[in-house]
């Protein structure tokens, strides 16, 4: 076998899965007009499109809401594997060539954040440094860390000790000054001064509303998760089975954590336990639903015909997901933002116009798929990664 050869193959239902989440993603961040929580007065609205409204609002971020972000950060662990597994078939170590990519990241990211505050890029080049420290460990001491990283072990330490001290008052990010600051400007500011708070405030905001909310420890278990997956080769077929037992373990535990994140205010008095709280069994929730999510569609893909030539017509949009993501970043800034059109849209309105932005986006993937192997800013992240040899 030659060295050129020597590589993983492209894993569809894994393209599939990534264009899934960037497609649930565009829906979300529209309706939530991109991080500006700006909307018309709907005391004139008719009935109908004030239910359509909730309903839509209700519906998305029950079905996608802290589960795409879910989805994207464990095929990005996957995606991890298969370049450093690939670079090892070769005889080649991709641990600082990875590192070299995350900080490439890092400045793609903040491209886009000069667009848009809650973009999640440069929270993936910081954390993306965890699978560089585990990615020799064995299996089962990397499922050990993803399984501590899950239970989110300062929120569990901040609960032991306002159980122990009940004046104890963990420390937490002052975030909300800086989300102030990124809506003001995108209330009022132009395009250039936009992007110098969103640079600085937006990131600040965007990176402590993460770390109060979990999102840091939870990134860090999908990307060892993701990395877990690939080197057990089970996004293939064979494994339907585990997948099944995936699918039964994840419902049977999200509609308990589902209710009791919703029912725990009633019932709990501390104040720190609450908080502490708030964040462990939602983001257990969340990343219960993803697997519900993420094994359906697998099943999807390798067990019915309509389902898996629907599923497949995701491929394409899911091959080009960081131009789709950055892109829509970009778009939906000049649409709701002061700077843009400024547009103020109701909820019904903004996820047609989500979809819309998505059947673009997908005209475009499905043309240029069909021309190059790689999509317009893949291509750059991967030319970049390789200046020197």
């Amino acid at each position: 076998m030659t060295t050129e050869l020597k590589k993983h193959p492209r894993v569809d239902v894994a393209d599939a899965l990534r264009g899934f989440a960037v497609l649930a993603i565009i829906l979300l961040h529209s309706i939530e007009h991109f991080n500006f929580y700006s909307f018309p007065p709907t005391d004139g609205q008719s009935a109908w499109l004030n239910f359509t409204d909730k309903a839509i609002w209700d519906g998305l971020f029950f079905a996608f809401g802290g589960k795409a972000y879910a989805i994207f950060a464990l095929l990005f662990g996957f995606s991890f594997f298969i370049q450093h597994d690939n670079q090892r078939l070769r005889g080649n170590d991709f641990r600082a060539r990875f590192c070299w990519r995350l900080i490439l990241l890092f400045i793609i990211g903040n491209i886009n954040a000069a667009f848009f505050t809650g973009e999640i890029l440069v929270l993936y080049a910081l954390v993306g440094f965890v699978l560089v420290l585990t990615c020799r460990l064995s299996d089962r001491t990397v499922i050990s860390l993803a399984a501590i990283c899950v239970l989110q072990p300062i929120a569990i330490y901040n609960i032991i000790r306002a159980l122990i001290q009940p004046d104890f008052e963990p420390a937490t990010i002052n975030w909300m000054q800086h989300w102030q600051a990124a809506n003001d400007v995108q209330t009022n500011g132009d395009f250039w001064t936009t992007v110098k708070v969103n640079l600085w405030s937006g990131q600040l905001f965007s990176l402590g509303w993460a770390w109060d909310h979990g999102r840091v420890f939870q990134t860090a278990a999908l990307f060892m998760t993701g990395m877990l997956i690939g080197r057990r080769g089970l996004f293939g077929k064979a494994n339907l089975t585990l997948w099944g037992r995936v699918l039964a373990i994840a419902l049977v535990c999200f509609f308990p954590l589902y209710g009791i994140s919703n029912m725990m205010g009633n019932y709990i008095t501390n104040s720190v336990v609450l908080s502490q709280l708030k964040i462990i069994i939602p983001s257990l929730s969340n990343l219960a639903f993803m697997a519900v999510l993420v094994s359906g569609i697998i099943f999807g893909f390798y067990c019915t015909r309509r389902v898996s030539s629907a599923l497949a017509l995701l491929i394409p949009y899911g091959k080009l997901s960081m131009t789709n993501y950055v892109t829509q970043g970009i778009v939906g800034s000049a649409i709701f933002y002061h700077w843009g059109l400024y547009a103020r849209m109701g909820i019904t309105a903004s996820v047609l116009l989500g979809a819309a932005i998505f059947l673009v986006q997908y005209a475009f993937c499905r043309f240029w798929v069909g021309r190059h192997g790689h999509g317009p800013l893949e291509y750059i992240w991967k030319k970049a990664t390789w200046l020197w040899s």
